[in-house]
């Protein structure tokens, strides 16, 4: 398949990455992973795929969420103050930032399917000890532990990815935000009925159950067969697609599985050769800018309703919470969650699927780069626009819309990032970037949760700024995936 002409670079002097390929005996026929998948094509196999990882998502929106719905009430419970309430959030990005980097290099030397297990396992675990926390400092070390057990949640889009066919990538992986939404909306709505009757530990119980569950069905997944020939189990790839072309009752191609080995996986170095080095570094720009104006937007939309911020004064609007007022104050006079303020959350998440279908677009029309420019750009002007003195309907459309732009752009860059990179790197490759987009989301609590109390005008100009270099990042990326097949090796 032709690749892009920034792509075409000189491979004379690269390392002998990949093994020489011997050459099949005479007039043998053999095929790649690539063509195996291309010419089973789409089916009942991927349809299940798609249920079962996409539902990782269930899990993974729940345990990030539900920071932002409890916030009020740890606040409440142990007397904190703002930069405690960010230095939580902070702390599950910091465990999600460390442990990525090590499951995306164990995933690319070990194989994707394990440690997407482990990180379930890891997470459903340290997420039951959280509800039991007798202690701030107890509650932030076992949310770190969580953040480290979501982490390998990526390793499900990666199986994903190398599963699906070309063409049908850029609809079905944008697709996977279904699963978010209805996670984050689920923490929401459990948010609302459990908070103010059994309390916030019982809500972390039950918002692990996703995450159990899903270790009972992970049996229904294969290995990623690309990963099994990267290896050199070519007899394990073989049985893979054997089992999916007979779901997908497709046929296989002719021949037999030939595709070179290589006993050089998941190596930091790769990513900084020359062939991958701009690449990378902008990639790591862009997740890091998009996962600081993500969670800011979500953190910011907490502290909005948390403290009546509108216009960028504290309770404004207190004659509005009339109705509320006694349920919504604790006797330590901190403002907890109305039925108003989880309302306006629910409307302001359900944008995160609003965009969807443009988005999905974009990517497969204009490609990835000018689609994920466009909507960093958007994500920028609306940034800005929160700032226009509006009543409580206009705070809520821009929030929604900018849940709606800021997942678009999630979509695009986990897309670009699983494809840009070969085989051998995927896992490392993604877990890099999802270790420096875990910055961008440790940064954020303290710009949203902090100085938004000191200029609200500031903050914001600040996620603006960023946004803007992630849009200039994205356009100059080098290396266009459209309708580029996996790559195996550098």
């Amino acid at each position: 398949m032709a690749t892009g002409p920034k792509e075409a670079t000189d491979d004379i002097g690269l390392e002998d990455i990949c093994t020489e390929k011997q050459e099949p005996p005479k007039g043998q026929k053999t095929f790649t992973v690539e063509e195996a998948v291309e010419t089973i094509g789409f089916g009942r196999f991927h349809i299940a795929l798609f249920l079962i990882m996409g539902s990782t998502g269930v899990a993974e929106a729940m345990e990030i969420m539900l920071i932002a719905v409890v916030s009020p009430l740890i606040r409440c419970e142990w007397h904190l103050q703002d930069w405690q309430v960010a230095l939580v959030t902070t702390m599950v990005f910091f465990g999600y930032m460390i442990f990525s980097i090590v499951l995306g290099l164990l995933a690319d030397r070990y194989g994707r399917w394990k440690i997407l297990l482990l990180s379930f396992l890891w997470g459903a675990y340290f997420s039951l000890l959280t509800s039991f926390s007798p202690s701030y400092i107890w509650f932030v070390f076992l949310r770190a532990m969580v953040g480290g057990g979501v982490s390998g949640h990526a390793q499900g889009l990666i199986i994903k990815t190398e599963f699906l066919p070309t063409k049908y990538r850029g609809y079905m992986l944008p697709l996977s935000q279904v699963f978010w939404l209805a996670g984050s909306l689920l923490i929401i709505g459990l948010a609302s009925v459990i908070n103010p009757t059994i309390g916030w530990r019982w809500l972390i119980r039950i918002a692990s159950i996703p995450g159990i569950i899903l270790i009972l069905v992970f049996k229904f997944i294969p290995e990623s067969a690309r990963y099994n020939v990267s290896t050199g189990n070519n007899a394990a790839a073989l049985a893979t697609l054997q089992r999916i072309a007979r779901m997908n009752r497709a046929a296989m191609p002719e021949g037999i599985l030939r595709e070179p080995a290589n006993e050089r996986r998941g190596r930091f170095k790769d990513l900084m050769h020359p062939k991958y080095l701009r690449t990378t570094l902008q990639i790591w720009i862009i997740w890091l800018g998009i996962a600081f104006a993500y969670y800011g937007v979500i953190l910011a939309s907490a502290e909005l309703l948390e403290r009546d911020l509108v216009c960028g004064s504290p309770a404004a609007a207190g004659e509005e919470a009339g109705d509320d007022s006694e349920e919504s104050r604790s006797p330590c006079h901190c403002r907890l969650f109305g039925p108003s303020a989880y309302q306006t959350m629910i409307i302001s998440t359900a944008g995160e699927i609003a965009l969807n279908p443009l988005n999905m677009l974009g990517i497969n029309f204009l490609g990835r780069r000018l689609s994920l420019c466009i909507t960093m750009a958007c994500t920028a002007l609306f940034f800005l626009l929160l700032n226009i003195c509006t009543s409580s309907a206009g705070m809520t459309g821009f929030l929604f819309m900018l849940r709606a732009l800021v997942s678009a752009n999630f979509n695009t860059i986990y897309i670009y990032t699983a494809e840009v990179y070969p085989t051998t790197m995927r896992a490392l490759g993604m877990g890099t970037s999802g270790s420096l987009c875990r910055v961008g989301a440790m940064v954020a609590p303290f710009i949203s949760q902090v100085l938004m109390s000191a200029s609200f005008i500031g903050a914001l100009c600040l996620f603006a700024s960023v946004c803007v270099v992630c849009a200039i990042s994205a356009f100059t990326l080098p290396i266009e995936t459209k309708g580029r097949a996996l790559q195996v090796c550098m």
